[in-house]
């Protein structure tokens, strides 16, 4: 079915509605050129007002930084401060500020460490290693930047240096995969290498897994040890080794799993996974393949990407109503120009659109928007949501617009799972209806721990 031009017309619209809305719950959908597609829409995240950025894709991720204060990985003044200088919807003003206020504190805890200060060294070194990691993350528009591996390196390795110097014990792990080795840390409860239930951690579409040490630290607390690590597409991985996503995600989870199930300090019994953002796809195929896990938290669950695409452009009225996922994803395939030039139009003129198209060609190792999107929409669960036999927690946020309103993702995962299962839904009364409660650990953290302690008969 090749589109005519009235359902190109619409295919562009829906997605840059649905890059717009997906930015984020700070705020009210504004730009500084807002889109005719915006307007038509009438598209609003949320009632609050927006904290510092009326752009929502910025707003959305100063959210995300500030969160990192629950566990003293940001500081509020710090992170306020920083927005504050901020050119609204500059990429490169965003980096360059982040950049300075995480130079300043890494260097504030070399003076520290000098002075022999290490819990303030240690301190600093998280919030730097913060602050670096979310002055990289609008760079990937241009994947030949030098400054993204060079800043992702200096998150990494301040993190490092701030691991270092804490009481936690653990370990920086290579976890063998076909021809390389993904990197990993192994937090654990102690030294005593007393085989404990252990609690996989992975991030997704945009995340690296020193981002995931808040939930490590809150396993840690419960009595788990805690694996993380970076796959295909994410962190290290896609930064240094080139490794873009894949959709069989088992084949990136069974060598995880197999690395745990050789250590003595592993309940082999007891192995369970967590994936969050896009990890709710990711983590949910793995377990479909691999049943020794145990439990598992899809959060946000995700069944399939290409799903809110096709009923954006359908609820537009540009698609029929029986066209096929397959149908749109050929058409992609062929790399159409028209569609390419549309988007690219539409990146110039919003952040959310802008920043999801180049992350997404980043990750995905594509070449056009086109390229992405045909790759994208292979991550579909469907048929394979209902091999995962696991008990399976399905989490949500009723103002996360990220994957779509109305937790259409989340619903159809669990309507498709057959096992022991739970849809977790996060309202926004206190905060917590954002994506990943991104902002709200406190509550999220109480939910989905305690839902996973029960399943894995662990109650401190």
């Amino acid at each position: 079915m090749k589109p005519n031009r009235v359902f190109f017309t619409m295919i562009i619209l829906s997605i840059t509605i649905f890059f717009t809305i997906s930015a984020g719950c700070t705020g009210p959908v504004q730009q500084s050129q807002p889109s005719p597609a915006v307007k038509a829409a009438e598209v609003t995240a949320c009632d609050c007002p927006p904290l510092v950025f009326t752009d929502p894709e910025f707003a959305f991720e100063l959210q995300r930084t500030l969160g990192a204060s629950y566990s003293g990985e940001a500081d509020i003044g710090e992170c306020l401060a920083t927005a504050s200088r901020i050119k609204e919807g500059d990429f490169e003003s965003w980096y360059s500020e982040w950049k300075k206020t995480a130079d300043n504190f890494r260097a504030e805890g070399d003076k520290s460490l000098a002075a022999g200060h290490r819990v303030t060294a240690m301190e600093a070194y998280f919030r730097a290693a913060t602050y670096y990691r979310t002055a990289e993350f609008f760079l990937h528009g241009n994947p030949t930047d030098p400054r993204i591996v060079d800043t992702w390196g200096k998150s990494r390795d301040t993190f490092r240096d701030a691991l270092s110097l804490d009481t936690v014990s653990y370990e920086i792990v290579a976890i063998p995969y076909e021809n390389t080795t993904l990197p990993g840390y192994f937090y654990k409860v102690d030294n005593s290498g007393k085989s404990r239930p252990l609690l996989i951690i992975q991030t997704g579409f945009d995340g690296c897994q020193e981002e995931l040490h808040p939930y490590a630290m809150d396993g840690i607390k419960r009595g788990y040890n805690v694996l993380t690590f970076d796959g295909p597409g994410q962190g290290e991985v896609i930064r240094v080794q080139h490794i873009p996503f894949r959709p069989d995600w088992e084949k990136v989870i069974t060598p995880v799993v197999d690395y745990a199930g050789s250590r003595p300090d592993v309940d082999k019994d007891r192995i369970a996974l967590w994936g969050i953002s896009l990890g709710g796809y990711l983590a949910p195929r793995g377990a479909a393949y691999d049943h020794r896990i145990k439990a598992l938290v899809a959060d946000a669950g995700t069944y399939d990407v290409g799903l809110n695409l096709l009923r954006n452009v359908q609820k537009a009225g540009g698609a029929p109503a029986n066209m096929t996922e397959k149908e749109l994803q050929e058409w992609l395939q062929t790399d159409p120009t028209e569609f390419n030039d549309g988007i690219r139009g539409a990146m110039a003129h919003d952040t959310g659109t802008r920043w999801l198209n180049e992350n997404g060609m980043f990750v995905f190792n594509a070449s056009s928007p086109a390229q992405f999107w045909a790759k994208y929409m292979d991550f579909s669960l469907e048929g394979d949501a209902r091999k995962i036999r696991c008990p399976t927690l399905v989490s949500a946020g009723t103002a996360d617009y990220l994957f779509d309103p109305g937790e259409l993702q989340a619903k159809a995962l669990y309507d498709n799972l057959t096992c022991d299962r739970e849809l977790m839904i996060f309202s926004d009364e206190y905060g917590a209806g954002s994506h990943c409660q991104l902002g709200a650990f406190a509550q999220s953290f109480a939910g989905k721990f305690d839902w996973l302690d029960e399943k894995m008969s662990m109650r401190i």
